[in-house]
């Protein structure tokens, strides 16, 4: 029987990963079922609804081995028996699809706030709210946790498969708890384990660019990039780094923090505590200095605020974006020198204006290149949605054992945690 492996693919939970057949490899036949699973339950998630006739045809693999692998995904609850499709003539087929009673309640977690939802396998949102927190870690964790625990009540006939909580800073891998985090000052709180004393669910953290590129990845914006960076613009800078078609994390999942190298010794205390990161110069609050600045008796109160006054015809929010602009094109030579990624991916708060703005980032960009052409540069609009996809993926990748830093290891998948029964 022949077999595809996706090497350098991204691999989430129990199959759950991008696959572009372009990678397509032989496999041996220790991994050949885990592999094979992954394909198929990919297709049945891009294609549904699809029939196991199908799956055979797209997947090149024997009807057989289809027909084995997906009782196996119904009896896990991956996927369900639908409608049967009409066909002019020959055997009616059961259409499959994804399982949308499975869901994930997920958190995206910002200085003083929190937006929580219920999403599906699809990416679909069943609930979102938005939660003001309290500065202090402790009580803002179990303010998470009781309205985290009425979402779920919200909805007693899903099935709640596990928590994904995207974080503003550095997660550590290995111990899950925050590492760094300058503009949320929860450094070494152990999050995941203030939400394990109210649910008996598997919690996922990670850094909100990690889990922004999951979700590139997860919904195939991103299908035949292998080295690619994403750029998260919110009150600071943040980045995810893909190499090879893997996501990097560094030692102690630290690797990335672009927007804390300072780019100007003069420039103003970043809440790291060195002078003139480029997260001072790049980031929304960097913008609202600006505006500040320019017009200090008409001080704008949020980021959207300054959107909407430029989008209004505010010449000095105009300008007040132009030079975040600047700031973030001029920094990006960073990203370019140290990564030629041929991919860069822009998500927050500036692409709402993206139109007027992109010209902007992509001159400074490419009048900072050390050689060649610049890497293609592509606004993911709806931060917010990316964020929380995110923190869904992350449930969904380490339930197959997957460790970013390691790549797509189809031993690790062996051993993953597998769905209820």
């Amino acid at each position: 029987m022949t077999t595809r492996s996706m090497t350098g693919m991204k691999k989430n939970n129990r199959g759950m990963k991008r696959v572009d057949l372009a990678y397509a490899e032989l496999a041996s036949s220790e991994n050949a079922r885990d592999i094979n699973r992954d394909i198929l339950l990919e297709i049945i998630r891009s294609q549904q609804p699809v029939s196991r006739a199908d799956l055979a045809r797209v997947s090149g693999l024997q009807p057989s081995t289809v027909s084995a692998i997906v009782g196996q995904l119904i009896d896990e609850k991956w996927i369900t028996e639908g409608a049967v499709a009409r066909r002019p003539r020959g055997r009616r087929p059961t259409m499959l699809t994804l399982n949308d009673e499975l869901v994930i309640l997920v958190a995206d977690l910002r200085p003083g706030y929190a937006i929580l939802a219920v999403i599906d396998l699809n990416g679909r949102f069943l609930t979102r709210h938005a939660l003001t927190l309290p500065s202090d870690a402790g009580r803002a964790s179990i303010k998470m946790a009781e309205a985290m625990q009425t979402m779920r009540e919200h909805h007693p006939d899903k099935t709640f498969e596990g928590i994904g909580v995207s974080v503003p800073g550095r997660v550590n891998p290995e111990t899950q708890r925050i590492l760094l985090a300058p503009n949320l000052h929860w450094a070494n709180f152990d999050l995941k384990k203030a939400l394990a004393e109210h649910f008996d669910l598997q919690i996922e953290m990670d850094n909100a660019a990690n889990a922004c590129l999951i979700s590139e990845l997860w919904f195939g914006h991103m299908d035949g990039v292998r080295n690619a960076a994403l750029i998260s613009v919110s009150e600071g800078i943040g980045s995810a780094i893909l190499v090879n078609g893997q996501i990097v994390a560094g030692r102690s999942g630290l690797a990335g923090e672009f927007g804390h190298i300072p780019i100007d010794p003069a420039g103003p205390v970043c809440g790291c505590g060195q002078r003139g990161c480029w997260e001072m110069f790049a980031s929304s609050n960097a913008a609202l200095r600006y505006y500040a600045e320019l017009r200090p008796k008409v001080a704008a109160a949020s980021v959207q605020d300054l959107l909407k006054l430029a989008d209004e015809g505010d010449d000095k929010a105009v300008a007040a974006l132009q030079r975040q602009a600047k700031a973030l094109g001029r920094g990006l030579r960073l990203v370019t020198a140290a990564l030629a990624p041929e991919m860069i991916i822009v998500m927050g708060d500036i692409t709402a204006l993206w139109t007027a703005l992109a010209p902007i980032v992509e001159r400074e960009m490419a009048a900072t290149m050390l050689a060649g052409t610049p890497p293609r540069l592509f606004a993911a609009t709806d931060g917010e949605l990316a964020r929380l996809r995110g923190a869904a993926a992350l449930v969904l990748q380490r339930h197959s054992g997957y460790h970013r830093s390691m790549g797509p290891s189809p031993e690790r998948a062996r051993r993953g945690v597998r769905p209820r029964k």
